[in-house]
């Protein structure tokens, strides 16, 4: 079976010319001018819009359209929306990892990219752990890896030298070496620097915590542990009690409130995966140059937040072509250059490896080598944690709320055992 679709896949490359494809989806799309048009639907920032210019300048029988949501959540929910509707997804979607275990349950409505890509993009590229993520049991390859989250910490220098504190890279680590340390830390600067929070969310930094464990909201069996991890609830106590002593901003990640809170120094330090970088710098503007820094240093270790992959639904009228895009936006130079444009860090080896990663300079960040930076990080990540069924949900649509309740007043005890319960209903 693979070997004849195989061949219906080149039959349809070669005669890509003509009016129709053999994609899932029957006739291709076309422009009023004859071209392809491929959709791309995407959510926060992948560092994609001059590479898109750049494809359809190679490729000027391509239009590429995207499909841009502000928030991982609204994406996510219109992904699975349009898949049990059967039509209207975009010829590539893009899909966040703690999603991606809900699009493995469904995988028999995406295209196999072994198959249908081209022939020279194989699992090896990536990282084992980002490749093994999205394979079935089957041996097929639902995406293609885009970026991973590796954790570093970014802070105001000139809020820390306000309080007090070191501000220089090198002498924060001490600040930042375990959760302890990082929450006395905040004590001391809520203290001296009245009217600015420590961190932006309890939720931020509760899902950074909870990224660290080997065990997360699920088990390697999808059981759901949320209510037997002593690590959640031991994450949750840590947050909950910086709460209730002022830390915390309130605000909710993404909200406009959120998005000016960088802009007018609303809080002093952020939990930074990579592609945290381009968020800052977009949302705290130009009057902001050089006062964020980044450290390789992070509380109790390292770990992962995030990262996203490529997947081609059977709905798409285009799939060779959308496959042969998703490949060529995932390949080691344009994964280099969608981090230069928005912090974006990569997940294929050789782009790990590249000089032009690890030389890259981030000029917003005090001109910090963000590329090397963020590359040692990737090597205290010895695999990512398990994202079982709904942990998506229960990340963005249990707990999250659940934190902010507590920073708007409700009893710590009183949001966990909401959370508990709605954790629970998500999972069914």
């Amino acid at each position: 079976m693979r070997s004849n679709r195989w061949i219906n896949v080149m039959v349809c490359v070669v005669v890509s010319a003509a009016a129709t494809s053999c994609g899932a989806g029957g006739a291709a799309n076309r422009t009023a001018d004859g071209k392809t048009e491929l959709t791309v639907a995407t959510f926060n920032e992948f560092g994609y819009e001059d590479l898109f210019k750049e494809y359809e300048a190679a490729h000027p029988d391509i239009k590429i359209t995207q499909r841009k949501t502000g928030q991982g959540a609204p994406h996510h929910q219109n992904l699975f929306t349009k898949l049990g509707a059967g039509s209207g997804l975009a010829d590539v979607e893009a899909v966040e990892e703690g999603y991606l275990s809900q699009v493995m349950a469904r995988s028999d409505q995406f295209n196999d990219l072994l198959e249908i890509g081209p022939k020279e993009v194989t699992p090896d590229r990536w990282l084992k752990w980002k490749a093994d993520a999205a394979t079935t049991k089957d041996n097929r390859l639902i995406g293609y890896g885009t970026d991973i989250g590796p954790l570093a910490m970014c802070y105001r220098k000139d809020l820390f030298a306000q309080a007090g504190l070191p501000s220089d890279p090198d002498d924060v680590k001490r600040l930042f070496a375990t959760w302890d340390s990082y929450f006395a830390a905040g004590d001391q600067f809520v203290d001296e620097v009245p009217g600015v929070a420590w961190f932006d969310s309890a939720a931020q930094i509760f899902n950074a915590m909870h990224n660290q464990h080997d065990v997360g909201y699920f088990d390697k069996s999808d059981k759901l542990v949320v209510e037997s991890n002593p690590d959640i609830r031991s994450d949750w106590t840590a947050v909950t009690t910086a709460v209730a002593r002022g830390q915390s901003a309130k605000l909710t990640a993404f909200s406009n409130e959120w998005n000016t809170g960088f802009k007018l120094g609303r809080f002093a330090t952020k939990t930074c995966p990579s592609w945290m970088l381009g968020v800052i710098e977009t949302q705290a503007g130009p009057e902001n140059t050089g006062k964020w820094a980044v450290t390789d240093a992070f509380p109790n270790g390292g770990g992962n937040w995030g990262g996203s992959y490529l997947t081609v639904p059977k709905q798409s009228k285009n799939a060779a072509k959308a496959a042969a895009l998703a490949a060529w936006l995932t390949a080691p130079e344009q994964q280099i250059k969608a981090f230069q444009a928005k912090g974006t860090f990569p997940s294929q080896i050789d782009a790990l490896e590249s000089r032009a990663l690890l030389e890259q300079v981030n000029t917003y960040f005090d001109n910090v080598k963000a590329g090397a930076l963020f590359a040692a990080q990737v090597q205290k990540v010895k695999a990512a944690q398990h994202k079982g069924p709904a942990d998506g949900q229960i990340q963005e649509n249990v707990f999250a709320p659940a934190l902010q309740s507590v920073e708007q007043g409700k009893r710590a005890d009183d949001a966990w055992n909401t959370a508990i319960q709605e954790a629970k209903k998500a999972a069914k």
